[in-house]
């Protein structure tokens, strides 16, 4: 019998017993929404999505689509919302995605955004080889790669929680695209998490970076909302703020880390969620066991390959401005965090044999709560 956390525990009973049905038969109050032609009603499993075009107003003018689902389309709890511009997907937590908190890690949170993008991407017609390349990335053999990744936690799932992600992507300059993603708790449609990452395009042959042309762009922003949208406000939010490199010797360190075989994706590199692990290694024993992660934020700089050997750096980074409450923050028991709570560190993930650069981040920790 699968173990269901007392939370919503009748909304997603069904949902956590069934999730690999079609549609789960009962979740209780559903939502009415009105049936918009080529999209599903509440008791209807759309097929895949080949194709939406929107006029400049954003909204959807035509769209193609599949006349037959793949089965991993039919069985997945997942689909682009009603104005075809962002997708949204429900996964169950799983036993070994929690960690000593009987929590989700922060690397199932990562990749959890990583899937639902992905499959956002498959769900518009992109392919599945090389993360969602688009037809003129394909002829030029180019991939997409993260260049930064910032994600705020207001509250882990546990084990059997359903969590429902939203994500979109937008322009961003000319040298590349943003993914933005909202997490809530799919029981109560509490927001639990948000999400925002940069991407750039690179050469799968030279391992260069190459600028976006007009024919990717079109092909990407005919999916992408047309006024920009922001799943975190940028004012007063580390999603911005210039990582400052972490100067050696560092207070905590962690060395002759090596890339395992299963860290390696299919575009032949580390998967950018395995830096996570890389960076928290170097954590303080003593905030891991009084503290949990609110935030963390990576700014990609060089990829990693199998047979490379990696140092993790940590020291602490003051917080300025004292201890005013931080806006919509939350604890896990719901109260807000004082900044005179947190506790916030920087981190370098560097080579081992000549200290180049592979990753710059920062993170912020809140006490735990009492339980």
């Amino acid at each position: 019998m699968l173990k269901l956390s007392c939370n919503g525990l009748d909304r997603v009973h069904s949902l956590a017993q069934c999730g690999f049905a079609a549609r789960p038969a009962c979740v209780g109050p559903r939502r009415r929404r009105t049936r918009i032609g080529g999209f599903r009603s509440p008791g209807v499993r759309a097929f895949p999505v080949l194709a939406v075009v929107s006029n400049r107003d954003g909204a959807v003018v035509s769209r193609e689509e599949a006349e037959v689902g793949t089965l991993a389309d039919r069985l997945r709890l997942g689909s682009l919302t009603e104005d075809g511009l962002s997708y949204k997907e429900k996964f169950i937590v799983r036993s070994y995605e929690v960690g000593i908190n009987k929590t989700a890690t922060v690397e199932t949170i990562a990749n959890l955004l990583q899937e639902v993008g992905c499959n956002h991407a498959q769900s518009v017609g992109y392919s599945t080889d090389g993360f969602a390349t688009t037809p003129t990335m394909r002829k030029l053999r180019l991939i997409w790669v993260t260049a930064r990744m910032h994600i705020e936690i207001y509250k882990y799932p546990a084990w059997s929680d359903v969590v429902e992600i939203e994500t979109w992507c937008q322009g961003e300059g000319r040298v590349g695209t943003r993914r933005d993603f909202i997490l809530k708790d799919y029981a109560t449609d509490q927001v639990i998490g948000r999400a925002t990452s940069k991407w750039l395009m690179m050469n799968q042959d030279t391992r260069r970076l190459h600028k976006v042309s007009d024919d990717v762009r079109e092909e990407v922003l005919v999916y992408c909302p047309r006024e920009p949208r922001l799943a975190i406000p940028e004012e007063d939010s580390n999603c911005l703020k210039k990582i400052p490199k972490l100067e050696d010797p560092a207070q905590y360190s962690k060395v002759g880390l090596v890339p395992r075989r299963a860290d390696l994706d299919m575009n032949q590199h580390v998967n950018n969620v395995a830096y996570i692990g890389w960076v928290l290694e170097s954590m303080p024993q003593e905030i891991i066991d009084s503290h949990e992660l609110q935030s963390i934020t990576l700014d990609y700089r060089r990829e990693c390959g199998q047979y490379d050997v990696v140092d993790s750096l940590t020291g602490v980074e003051m917080i300025q401005g004292g201890a005013e409450t931080v806006p919509e923050l939350k604890a896990t028991n719901g109260s807000a965090i004082a900044k005179e709570a947190k506790k916030q560190f920087l981190h370098l993930l560097r080579l081992s044999t000549d200290g180049l650069e592979i990753n710059r981040g920062r993170t912020e920790w809140r006490k735990k709560a009492p339980r």
